[in-house]
């Protein structure tokens, strides 16, 4: 299915998103190709003017129909701008519903993409294919879209008119037409329209080294370092500006040169034909019918340079909007977590990995190894082990932000994949080391994790998590709103107001990933009792650095190069003086380190 709707055009698709509103995008293509060819009908009074005073020169008392032509040619003129406009009210409300749309569907399904896929999609990448494309399509659907069909009929008309009263000055003219869009394709067609793929492609790039370039500036400037020693950063820059440069001076250049050349002076070709005709029209006798006729043509030629821009500028937009399309896409195919169609329930709040191996889809290397273990109800065990051993790869398997590749992660009995996302959500809360809040209240903000408590409930949850000094040093207590009029919290408050969304919640399984790491003392004091709350009666998977704070863990399981190889209590593991034994020790040299002086002062 995706094949075939792949094959279809990028207007179909678009407009597949439009719903309902699809109707007034018809709606508005016919009435801008009405507009247009009313837009055609000034010309014509104006050679039945012109025919009419050369009839009757220089009686010009006797041109009687000067004014009902004139009057003709400005209801036209009026009518064809306000029916354009009614097509453009159209078409954009169809637009603004389409890319509104494309957001939300894309809001959607990225709702159902594991968690796993935003670590490999930067957000700024992800923001620039979904919103800055949507954004993009509006243009093809409210402007370029209804000038396509528009500057069509005016072109049929056009072309009929050329032919109408001398279809020699009428061949004249269309050669400039022929010269136009040999030039246009040689600029849009073929290989360059690959070119411009390219220059999206780059353009992509650059928005996500911007992204994590911005992120980085307080390292950059603390090491003293320019752009130019980001070299992802730099090198995305050069790349965009040389594929911008490419297809403007090298593709471009000539052909929209020749392109205005002609078509701005398509009055060129009519002149050298009239000198050939003058002649033979003399001889005629139908002098006065060759004037009306090139008087008509010249000032008709000049609508062709219109008529020939639309068409360009339409083109570029429905590339531009091609390519803004596939960006979407790219978003919309990014893979969805599977939901059975038969779902279970957890009997108990236990954890259990059987014989779990998993790489991540970029790599062959396995992070995770025939990895087994069991947490039994309302135990506390923490995984602990060298950078890089796969504990926060575990941890994250238990929510289904990765799936394995092999073996079972089961929760209460039951294999996470055959648990509803939704219910498996509600079992579990987490809490990272750099937890995000949101720019909204502190209220709202903790209220996140069960939008229907209460005001109370949510003074209560802050107060279990030792928040009530920070919420009665803001402004407005639990309303105000972070990030307005410069308030901001510290990183060790804003722990403890995401221990305060865990608290709400009341997940029976808890997964903590070294919640006080960028605590100061002080704040560590407080997390650590808020840390009490939360776990309490509760089944907690810990991911340690400190080695101190799982001394008391019902099991440690220690990890290298994502294979288990030590599991127990700290007094047996630190006995058997493996890997486990090791840590410990030399954690308890770091903790003992001290700078003594020359003096032999510490």
């Amino acid at each position: 299915m995706e094949k075939a709707n792949k094959k279809k055009s990028p207007v179909k698709r678009l407009l597949e998103y439009a719903g309902n509103y699809r109707k007034l995008t018809y709606i508005g293509l016919f009435l801008s190709a009405v507009a247009m060819i009313m837009g055609m009908i000034p010309y014509i009074c104006i050679w039945l003017v012109v025919r009419e005073l050369i009839k009757v020169a220089p009686d010009w008392e006797k041109a009687v129909d000067i004014a009902t032509y004139g009057w003709i040619a400005l209801g036209s003129a009026v009518g064809g701008i306000l029916i354009y406009f009614f097509a453009l009210m159209c078409t954009h409300l169809s637009a603004f519903r389409t890319a509104t749309n494309i957001r939300k569907e894309g809001m959607r399904h990225l709702m159902k993409t594991s968690m796993g896929f935003f670590d490999n999609n930067a957000s700024g990448l992800l923001r620039n294919r979904l919103d800055n494309a949507a954004g993009e399509t509006e243009t093809l659907l409210a402007h370029n879209l209804a000038d396509i069909v528009g500057t069509a009929a005016m072109f049929v008309s056009m072309i009929i008119l050329l032919f109408v009263f001398d279809w020699r000055m009428g061949l004249s003219c269309l050669l400039a037409v022929f010269i136009s869009i040999g030039a246009l394709f040689a600029m849009m067609g073929g290989k360059n329209a690959k070119l411009m793929l390219e220059y999206q492609k780059a353009q992509d790039v650059m928005s996500k080294a911007a992204t994590e370039y911005v992120r980085g500036i307080p390292v950059v400037k603390v090491f003293q370092q320019t752009v130019f020693s980001f070299k992802v950063f730099k090198q995305a820059i050069e790349d965009y500006s040389n594929k911008a440069e490419k297809y403007t001076i090298d593709v471009c250049g000539i052909p929209q040169s020749i392109n205005l050349t002609f078509t701005e002076g398509a009055f060129v070709f009519l002149v050298p034909l009239t000198i050939l005709l003058a002649p033979g029209v003399l001889l005629s006798g139908d002098f006065s019918t060759f004037v009306t006729n090139y008087a008509f043509y010249a000032i008709f030629s000049a609508i062709i340079s219109t008529a020939l821009a639309k068409i360009m500028f339409a083109a570029s937009g429905t590339i531009l909007a091609e390519t803004a399309l596939s960006r979407i896409e790219e978003v919309m195919d990014a893979p969805v977590i599977v939901e059975t169609d038969n779902p279970k329930h957890p009997i108990d709040n236990s954890v259990e990995f059987r014989n779990v191996s998993f790489s991540y889809g970029d790599t062959d290397e396995k992070a995770l190894s025939d990895i087994s273990f069991e947490v039994k109800p309302k135990q506390t065990v923490a995984l602990v082990g060298p950078s890089g051993g796969g504990k926060t790869t575990v941890a994250s398997l238990i929510p289904r932000f990765w799936d394995v590749d092999q073996g079972e992660v089961l929760l209460g009995k039951v294999n996470v994949k055959e648990i509803e996302i939704k219910e498996l959500m509600k079992c579990i809360s987490f809490v990272f080391q750099d937890n995000k809040l949101f720019k909204t209240s502190i209220f709202e903000n903790v209220r996140a994790t069960r939008p229907q408590a209460t005001k109370a409930e949510v003074l209560k949850a802050l107060e279990m998590a030792q928040c009530m000094d920070i919420i009665e040093k803001l402004p407005d207590g639990i309303e105000t709103e972070i990030g307005k009029k410069g308030t901001y919290l510290s990183g060790g408050e804003k722990q403890r107001i995401a221990l305060a969304r865990a608290i709400l919640k009341d997940a029976p399984i808890i997964v903590l990933d070294e919640a006080t790491a960028f605590a100061d003392p002080e704040n560590e004091v407080l997390i650590q009792r808020a840390l009490q709350t939360l776990t309490k009666d509760k089944t907690v998977i810990m991911i340690a650095h400190r080695l101190s704070t799982v001394v008391n863990a019902d099991k440690i399981i220690v990890l290298k190069e994502g294979k288990k190889v030590e599991e127990g209590k700290h007094s047996e593991l630190v006995k058997e003086g493996g890997l486990y034994g090791k840590m410990w020790e030399n954690y308890n040299h770091a903790v003992q380190w001290k700078i003594v002086t020359k003096g032999g002062r510490d």
